[in-house]
């Protein structure tokens, strides 16, 4: 009995405890705060002892309370805090210094505590007290006030310009305490302090005036390189340098890196590498003041490291080595679990000796766990070593307790520095230009291993020695942020080639650097142990694998990181697992397709692999830290049995299964759930874009599985998450983008003998398009869903897009039509550039009613007011009036007929109109131009209503061919005349435009700095068929002339890169003087003459037998790069040559006296040319015949 009541009057007392854990703690706290500021409040200025001691007891109280976590920013308002701390300025006079300390106090902690932005009167109230009593209280004092200060000003700086010149100005106060001769360290520490903080602001956004910003700078460089005073602890010195880091880091984030006298950024970057390493055991950096750019790295002294005695008692290592190690993963599975932030993190550091007793990749026997097969190349004669020996330290028990927790506690802060000069070095990367930081990366980045020499002191040194995680994790962000965007400049390592002996030239340099990278990154892939890290290593690896050229590169660096990163997927943090996806997907998007990587793509093999090395992982048959495959995932080729050639890519494979298949083992990550959940979305949405990649590069891996991947994407599109549904899209829009490929007309042989069968493409839209696409296409609640949508039914192919069911089609065309007159840019951008592409299909161009309701989808869309939606607008422009001449070269009269003259109209109007759009607009708005202008026929010239629009439109493309828009524009404008040209029905020749428009082409052919437009205007002038098109002789002789002065000159270039196309531009200029000559009559001889007679003969004589001698020169090859077949007549350049000849012959008769001698001059320099090719081809043809011969072998 007694029993029972004593567990009933604790089951009472239990309910009661819970009821009152039930109400809110806040409102106690609130007014507990509020009762205190009462009483603050209630005090008047007085000199009676009792309102000190009054006012010292409320201070002791509130700042004891703060300390003790009772106050927070959840339960406390800022006007409360911020009218507290005014009126308390109120009550301290500056005489009461003891008093003013509380003040500041309270003000550091409150602001700190509650994380209050104090409005500007409070800002202005404090800073003015504060500054005043750094200029009238006693010296002990001025550290207090300083602190507060600093608190004051941290992320206000933009609203304190008023004190700048007290605090930074001639004499000013940070200024006098920051100065190097300053003997108070704590003085000095608090001033820099306090300056950094003025210095924080919004990143890109500068506020500071040039002298204080040189001011502030210069007080950072001098801290930074001023050795520690004689007597100052290490622990105070470390503090000071925190601050001077962090005060240039935040400088650093303001604004862009402007190079001065005073800003060196040599000095900055050697500063930022001596505390890179600074206390590193065994490291003692002697670093120059300045580094240089330089190919190869400056000279570093590095002493000899001292030999620990610790490092000889093995026996007493053993014990403390595993609890360190225990301590280790008890931090991992806190820090997966998201809790703990950072001050947590450095108490960790600080408890397990800064990380230096971590046995990172060591089984139980303190050996590295690493299999021979999956250790990376080292150099002979060097020792594999991935836990230093300066790592593995004696405990804490080898020193005195005070010892011992004085060590740790100077080794956390040493990292603390560590990891200050790599967040500064961050933000260095950030705000100087690449190409700049280019010239620093040997001293940053090592191009060999050290072998019988110290190695050079880089970032790698860290990421692979360092006993911090987070100064670790620190130097790959660093290194992430090098490497990112670096595909130019490491585009010229390559190292194919047989190596050099008299020199190394800089391209080997680079391409050693990249295996170097290679090398130590999978080092530390296999030594980390914190998943935090490890993150960063992958990713680190996965911006190098972005960016390095491989197909430049000797094979062999992705093989190992493939075996070595393949496990990585099953880890147990997540984001360890989703950086692994994401250096996969790099893999197989890098110079695709690559055929080292395309052979382990198809090689069998399992896809999960033997456990990477780390803390983390377990032993065993199946480590509960690593995923194994579940009983639902489809099977691995090699995980078990032989795979076949027709089995699937096993990444494929994988991605699949992770998408798909639940998780049958608990999750001991922040993703939590339960058993049998699927992956985390993170997960599943890289998976799908690793197999986004997958598709892109290596599509006939995948074409295999097509129709199991369009299942796939239709899966996603089905599920609520709209991330999911976005890849699912993306992946479907790959899909149709790859078999496009495939059935390209310039397709390879093989590819078109391997391609996906015509039956299963037509199998795989018909499932696609009766699926959740058409759902998601009309899924107004995610736009962007709507957008990837429409890009994914512009992936058709267009042969099986006839295939498909009639309402298929018409499903797919009215959808697109609709979704025009969107409201959302982005929609309608799509919708228009999808009808773009549908618009040259064969089924559908012929189609008047769809081609009407597409150009007028078009021409509304061409109006719109986002400049994306008219540029998308304008390429469909294009499209549709490219479809306008197929259709009236292959139907004929009946289909220009069957368009509506208002509908040509309208569309001749809006691309005049678009022509003066922004250049993405105008680019496709002069080729519609051309090209309508080409389609109209004398039946629509004749008509008033298109006389004045046909003058702007022809006025609009010889502004465009004149104006300063980019080559790009101007190229298309030149071609559009061309086009234009090409209609017989334009009156060329007598209209008024006519001259304007061999004025711009003139002009573009001969001072054009772009050589492709040299090229394309010199075509159009070659283009019109009859000598009236020409003019009269006045413009005839103006483009003769004009021709042969740029074919003179056709050599004449600023910019090298230019003279790639100089062949090009002088077989384009000799074939428009030939048929010039083709089509002459008697009274353009003279003209002719001229310039043939003069000085300029002999060099056109040279280009022209060099012209005729090549051979047979189709327009497709005259242009370079560019394919306008059909601009100009083809033919070989000889047959040209022989109709200027017969046209001279037949000038004969109506030659009079002054002509007779023109013709003669002319009809004796194209009879020259004609012998000199004579005499050229004889002569190859001897040459050939004795190579013949003296090959050929001798009979006996």
């Amino acid at each position: 009995v007694m029993t029972i009541h004593l567990k009933l009057k604790l089951f009472s007392l239990l309910c009661i405890l819970n009821t009152l854990n039930s109400y809110s703690i806040e409102p106690v706290y609130h007014e507990q705060f509020r009762r205190l500021f009462s009483r603050l409040r209630a005090l008047r200025p007085s000199d009676r002892p009792s309102f000190k001691t009054e006012l010292n007891l409320l201070f002791d109280q509130l700042i004891s309370e703060n300390s003790s976590s009772s106050f927070t920013n959840e339960n406390i308002r800022q006007e409360e805090v911020c009218a507290l701390l005014v009126h308390a300025s109120r009550l301290v006079p500056h005489s009461q210094e003891h008093l003013v300390i509380k003040l500041c106090q309270l003000i550091h902690q409150l602001l700190n505590q509650l994380q209050v932005i104090v409005d500007e009167q409070t800002l202005d109230t404090l800073v003015s007290y504060c500054t005043r009593a750094l200029r009238t209280c006693s010296l002990w004092t001025h550290a207090e006030i300083l602190l507060a200060l600093s608190s004051l000003v941290y992320g206000n700086g933009p609203r304190c310009q008023q004190y700048l010149p007290e605090l930074l100005g001639q004499n000013g106060i940070l200024l006098n305490y920051s100065d190097s001769c300053q003997t108070d360290i704590e003085l000095c520490r608090s001033a820099v302090h306090c300056m950094a903080n003025l210095c924080l602001g919004v990143p890109g956004h500068s506020y500071f005036e040039e002298p204080h910003k040189q001011i502030c700078y210069t007080i950072f460089m001098q801290t930074l390189q001023s050795p520690k005073p004689p007597g100052v602890e290490e622990i105070s010195f470390c503090t000071l340098l925190q601050s001077a880091l962090k005060g240039m880091q935040y400088f650093l984030n303001g604004e862009k890196w402007r190079a001065s006298p005073d800003q060196d950024l040599g000095c900055l970057l050697a500063v930022l590498k001596k505390f890179m390493f600074y206390g590193l055991p065994g490291i003692n950096v002697e670093m120059p003041r300045v580094l240089y750019p330089a190919p190869l790295p400056q000279y570093e002294t590095i002493p000899a490291a001292k030999t620990d005695p610790a490092q000889d008692m093995p026996v007493q290592r053993k014990t403390p080595s595993k609890k360190r190690r225990s301590r280790g993963k008890g931090k991992k599975v806190r820090a997966e679990g998201g809790k703990g932030g950072q001050d947590e993190g450095d108490d960790e550091e600080l408890r397990s000796g800064g990380g230096v007793g971590e046995t990172r990749g060591e089984g139980p026997a303190g050996h590295p766990r690493l299999s021979a097969h999956l250790a990376p190349p080292l150099q002979p004669g060097v020792r594999t070593q991935f836990c230093p020996q300066w790592k593995k330290s004696s405990s804490d028990s080898d020193f005195s307790d005070p010892e011992g927790g004085m060590q740790s506690k100077l080794r956390l802060y040493h990292a603390r520095v560590r990891q200050g000069a790599l967040h500064c070095f961050l933000a260095v990367v950030k705000c100087v230009e690449k190409k700049v930081l280019y010239g620093y990366w040997s001293s940053f980045i090592p191009n060999a291993p050290g072998i019988g020499s110290p190695p050079s002191l880089t970032l790698l040194n860290i990421a692979l020695k360092d006993p911090s995680p987070k100064a670790r994790a620190g130097s790959l962000q660093v290194l992430s942020a090098l490497l990112e965007g670096s595909r130019q400049f490491l585009s010229v390592a390559e190292d194919t080639g047989a190596p050099r002996q008299a020199f190394t030239p800089f391209s080997a340099t680079l391409a050693a650097s990249i295996r170097e990278l290679h090398r130590c990154l999978l080092l530390a892939l296999l030594a980390e142990s914190s998943s935090q890290t490890l993150t960063q290593v992958i990713k680190c690896f996965a911006h190098l694998v972005s960016n390095a050229p491989y197909n430049r590169l000797k094979p062999g660096l992705l093989i190992p990181l493939w075996k070595q990163i393949r496990p990585y997927v099953r880890h147990r943090d997540v984001n360890v697992r989703v950086s692994s996806l994401t250096l996969l997907g790099a893999l197989v998007s890098a110079q695709a397709p690559l055929p080292e990587v395309r052979l382990f793509l198809q090689q069998p093999g399992s896809a999960h692999g033997p456990p990477a090395s780390g803390g983390s992982t377990p032993q065993g048959p199946h480590p509960p830290g690593w995923r194994h495959p579940g009983h639902g995932e489809p099977a691995v080729p090699g995980s078990g049995t032989e795979g076949t050639p027709e089995a699937p890519c096993w990444l494929l494979q994988l991605c699949v299964a992770l998408v798909t298949q639940p998780r049958e083992e608990p999750h001991s990550d922040s993703d939590a759930a339960s058993s049998g959940s699927l992956e985390p979305s993170p997960v599943r949405l890289e998976a799908l874009q690793v197999l986004a990649h997958l598709v892109k590069g290596y599509f006939p891996l995948a074409q295999a599985c097509l129709l199991e991947l369009g299942q796939l994407s239709a899966r996603c599109l089905r599920e609520q998450d709209p991330s999911v549904q976005l890849h699912g899209a993306k992946l479907l829009e790959e899909l149709g983008t790859g078999i496009i490929q495939q059935y390209r007309t310039d397709a390879s042989p093989s590819d078109a003998a391997t391609a996906v069968p015509m039956c299963q493409v037509v199998q795989f839209w018909s499932e696609v398009l009766t699926g959740p696409l058409i759902g998601a296409l009309q899924n107004e609640q995610h736009l962007t869903l709507q957008t990837s949508a429409c890009d994914t039914l512009s992936s058709v192919l267009p042969q099986a897009f006839s295939q498909l069911p009639d309402k298929t089609q018409v499903l797919c065309i009215t959808v697109l039509l609709g979704l025009t007159y969107s409201e959302n840019s982005l929609v309608k951008a799509a919708a228009v550039r999808a009808l773009g592409v549908y618009i040259l299909f064969p089924c559908l161009r012929e189609d008047v009613m769809f081609v009407a309701d597409t150009a007028n989808a078009i021409l509304t869309a061409l109006d719109d007011r986002s400049p994306n939606v008219r540029a998308k607008a304008a390429w469909s422009l294009g499209n549709l009036t490219d479809t306008l001449i197929v259709n009236m070269e292959a139907v004929g009269l009946d289909f220009q007929e069957d368009i509506s003259d208002m509908l040509l109209l309208k569309m001749l109007l809006s691309a005049t109109q678009a022509s003066a759009d922004k250049d993405r607009v105008k680019s496709n708005a002069v080729r519609a131009l051309g090209n309508l202008l080409h389609f109209l026929q004398p039946a629509h010239l004749s008509k008033p209503a298109f006389a004045l629009p046909l003058q702007h439109a022809m006025r609009a493309l010889t502004d465009t061919v004149r104006g300063d828009a980019t080559m790009k524009v101007r190229w298309n404008a030149c071609y559009a005349l061309g086009n234009a040209f090409r209609n017989p029905g334009l009156p060329l020749g007598a209209a008024s435009w006519s001259e304007e428009a061999y004025s711009a082409l003139s002009s573009a052919v001969t001072s054009c700095r772009n050589f492709k437009v040299r090229i394309k205007s010199a075509a159009a002038l070659s283009v019109p068929a009859s000598r009236e098109r020409y003019g009269d002789t006045r413009q005839f002789a103006e483009v003769w002339s004009t021709l042969a002065r740029a074919l003179e000159h056709s050599g004449d270039t600023e910019d090298f890169l230019e003279y790639r196309y100089c062949t090009s531009l002088r077989s384009q200029l000799c074939h428009a003087l030939l048929h010039l000559m083709t089509l002459c009559l008697s009274r353009d001889l003279p003209a002719l003459a001229a310039s043939l007679g003069s000085q300029s003969a002999p060099a056109l004589r040279g280009f022209l037998v060099s012209y005729l001698g090549d051979g047979t020169l189709t327009p497709r090859h005259v242009v370079g790069d560019e394919d306008v077949a059909g601009q100009t007549e083809t033919g070989n350049g000889l047959e040209v040559l022989g109709r200027a000849l017969s046209r001279l012959k037949e000038l004969e008769a109506e030659a009079v006296a002054d002509g007779a001698s023109a013709l003669d001059t002319v009809r004796g320099f194209l009879e020259d040319v004609a012998k000199s090719c004579e005499d050229l081809k004889a002569s190859d043809g001897l040459d050939a015949r004795l190579a013949h011969s003296s090959s050929s072998p001798t009979l006996p």
